[in-house]
């Protein structure tokens, strides 16, 4: 702990139990720009006959884009980061689908209330184009429970704040746990935002989790 105290000595410290990752990392220019311009390209086709976005709206595709040829680069991305996010995690060698996949067109002003992605094990974001005053996401603290007493504080920090923001930029990459509440603030840049997001899950969720973790008596 960091205070000076008689009563203790050197060896205190804080003990952070049971983390919450969320694991971030930016594609390097020669891979994100070829990705955006199709991405881009794909949604002005999807959009060709849809009036332009108002302020303040928000708009989103089908839930397949995975599937599509011009995102074959993006999923390439995206099954690299959940590979190396699984090793981290010391998951067993169990193979893995994206369920989804879908764009996210903020207008100006357009931002997106707290949720979670139920039925999935992880979730994420690559981020196609964003402008300062657009390129934030929020995550919330799960523990409910620490909502009841909630008194002042002097000073917001890592180990008593509720939401934690995280700064993104054009060709960022973010996974996080589907479970965690995440937000996104209004966008105040002057330019669309877009994004897309995707959820990941067990490909034979039954047959591979589903037997107990106890052995037999």
């Amino acid at each position: 702990m960091a205070a000076e105290n008689v009563f203790w000595t050197e060896a205190a410290e804080v003990v952070r139990l049971f983390p919450t990752f969320v694991w971030k990392c930016q594609l390097r220019p020669e891979v994100h720009r070829p990705i955006d311009a199709a991405i881009r390209n794909r949604l002005d086709e999807m959009r060709r006959h849809l009036p332009p976005l108002d302020r303040g709206v928000a708009w989103q595709s089908g839930h397949a884009l995975h599937k599509l040829e011009e995102l074959r680069g993006l999923v390439g991305c995206i099954d690299a980061a959940v590979d190396a996010v699984l090793a981290f995690l010391r998951i067993s060698n169990l193979e893995v689908s994206i369920t989804g996949c879908w764009a996210n067109v903020n207008a100006p002003g357009a931002a997106h209330g707290m949720h979670a992605h139920p039925n999935n094990f992880l979730s994420g974001v690559y981020y196609v184009q964003v402008q300062n005053g657009g390129n934030t996401i929020n995550f919330h603290d799960p523990r409910a429970q620490t909502a009841v007493i909630r008194p002042p504080v002097t000073e917001l920090t890592a180990y008593n704040t509720d939401q934690v923001v995280v700064a993104v930029s054009t060709g960022t990459l973010i996974i996080f746990p589907a479970w965690l509440l995440h937000s996104v603030d209004a966008n105040a840049s002057g330019e669309t935002r877009v994004s897309v997001s995707f959820n990941v899950m067990f490909s034979a969720f039954t047959a591979a989790l589903s037997q107990p973790l106890w052995g037999e008596e």
